[in-house]
């Protein structure tokens, strides 16, 4: 039995009050970040693969089924207001298309041709760079997907929560996090969701500050979209250039864009 279909170290959960359910699941959630940081150097490796064909103008693919899915078009989805990249440097697929991002798809994730198929569609080559998610390690959507790109000499990497899975032997660089048990035997949308979700951020967070979108500490390319972000950006070149906000102000109504407000100054 794989790690993450292994039983859950609490019982009669349905008997426990609010508190002691919300403490169980805190207490498992702490486990998570100590999980990720032993998989750093890893993480560090699939980084580094990755960036260096992103440097070439390659992009990163994430492929993936329900929850991981998700995560993947989600942490995709963050990047061009954040960062002010194209749709198209980092992209996010789910089996099922679309529609699986808010309902299930039954089966979608069973089609072990589907992935390549979706990845196609996108004009995939061997620039690109595409990660497997699943905490199962044996989805076939994954599976296929990793297989197919590295019969085309694309880059793959995996992240996964199990040991020695199926999904390893098509890929690169292998990110295993070894959570555990779920609270809630199976639900790997807890636990194992979590470490997908911190690697994602520090995957594609990392790519983008070494791809030159962040100064200092600041997201100088990202979109300034609303006025929560535009307040943002005007607070980001008042520090930067040790102006007043309402300087600041002016240059960004003027350049409408963080960098340009920073670098045009004189």
């Amino acid at each position: 039995m794989s790690i993450t279909e292994s039983f859950s170290l609490y019982d009669n959960l349905e008997n426990k009050s609010t508190l002691e359910l919300l403490g169980i699941i805190n207490k498992e959630d702490k486990k998570v970040a100590y999980e990720v940081e032993k998989s750093l150097n890893d993480i560090k490796i699939l980084v580094d693969k990755v960036f260096n064909r992103m440097s070439r103008g390659g992009r990163l693919f994430y492929i993936g089924s329900g929850t991981p899915g998700r995560l993947g078009i989600v942490d995709a989805s963050e990047c061009p207001p954040t960062f002010g990249v194209d749709n198209n440097v980092i992209i996010g697929l789910i089996a099922g298309g679309d529609n699986a991002i808010r309902n299930s798809v039954e089966k979608a994730e069973d089609d072990m041709s589907q992935a390549w198929k979706d990845l196609i569609t996108h004009n995939i080559n061997d620039k690109d760079s595409v990660i497997g998610i699943t905490a199962s390690g044996k989805t076939p959507y994954v599976v296929g997907g990793l297989r197919d790109c590295q019969k085309n000499n694309i880059f793959t990497g995996l992240l996964t929560c199990n040991n020695n899975v199926k999904a390893s032997s098509f890929s690169d660089v292998i990110v295993e996090i070894i959570v555990g048990a779920e609270v809630v035997t199976g639900s790997t949308r807890m636990k194992s969701g979590t470490s997908q979700k911190l690697i994602l951020n520090m995957i594609s967070t990392t790519l983008m500050i070494k791809l030159g979108k962040v100064r200092g500490n600041k997201m100088v390319d990202m979109q300034l979209s609303n006025s929560k972000l535009v307040d943002r950006g005007v607070r980001f070149v008042s520090d930067e250039l040790g102006i007043t906000y309402k300087e600041a102000e002016k240059r960004i109504d003027n350049y409408k864009s963080v960098r340009k407000a920073i670098d045009s100054y004189t």
